[in-house]
């Protein structure tokens, strides 16, 4: 591991580090984590986080818009990142609807102020050139994925008295967002890091999309 790797690896490992002991604090996990969750919490989660995920992919292929000639294979992995995360919101729209939510409630809540800010905050950064900071945005948003989303799935599952496919969504990227953390690590160790300050960004960027993605869950219902 080169010297540029191992600084970036570091930071983002306390910035995880540090963002995994404060999610399990916030109203609707720590229901989760005690066994008090309930039906309603369940569809307020998939409510709220439906909105999140539907902007994933749009904000990912923004990112790929702004990357030039130079890094035409980075550009690449943008694109099909995009591709993968395109309907993932369609597993939750389908939960909603499986414990007695409707299709029109889903599609039609607005964000709230937390999911705001942090899609504001995605959109303004892919909008750059040459975004490759948002590699630290994968890093805490696929981290959850393989580190949390199947725990809390299986967790959900149990209290509500589930079927797998009623929480498919959590199951799914938590086998699944392994191979997108590969894909992380091949960008990493492509060139980008020679990009002037490029390292202290992409930590950076992490740390402000930790404390946004735990707000909009703190936030949940507050539109």
């Amino acid at each position: 591991m080169n010297a540029a790797r191992e600084t970036v690896m570091r930071g983002l490992i306390k910035v995880w580090t540090d963002f995994d002991t404060s999610i399990e604090t916030v109203p609707v996990i720590d229901k989760i984590r005690r066994g008090k969750f309930r039906i309603e919490d369940y569809k307020r989660l998939l409510i709220n986080h439906r909105q999140q995920v539907v902007e994933g992919a749009r904000w990912i292929a923004r990112a790929a818009s702004s990357i030039d000639s130079r890094y035409l294979e980075q550009r690449s992995m943008f694109l099909k990142h995009a591709v993968t995360e395109h309907k993932d919101y369609k597993m939750l729209e389908d939960h909603y609807v499986s414990v007695g939510g409707t299709l029109d409630e889903i599609q039609n809540a607005e964000k709230n102020i937390g999911t705001e800010a942090l899609h504001a905050f995605m959109y303004q950064r892919a909008s750059q050139p040459n975004p490759f900071d948002l590699l630290g945005a994968m890093f805490m948003i696929e981290g959850l994925g393989q580190k949390k989303a199947a725990a809390w799935g299986h967790k959900i599952k149990e209290q509500l008295g589930l079927q797998d496919n009623q929480v498919k969504f959590f199951l799914y990227h938590g086998e699944n967002d392994e191979d997108h953390m590969q894909k992380f690590s091949e960008t990493l160790d492509s060139g980008i890091l020679n990009i002037q300050d490029m390292g202290s960004q992409i930590v950076k960027t992490a740390k402000v999309v930790g404390r946004l993605y735990k707000l909009q869950l703190e936030e949940m219902d507050n539109v």
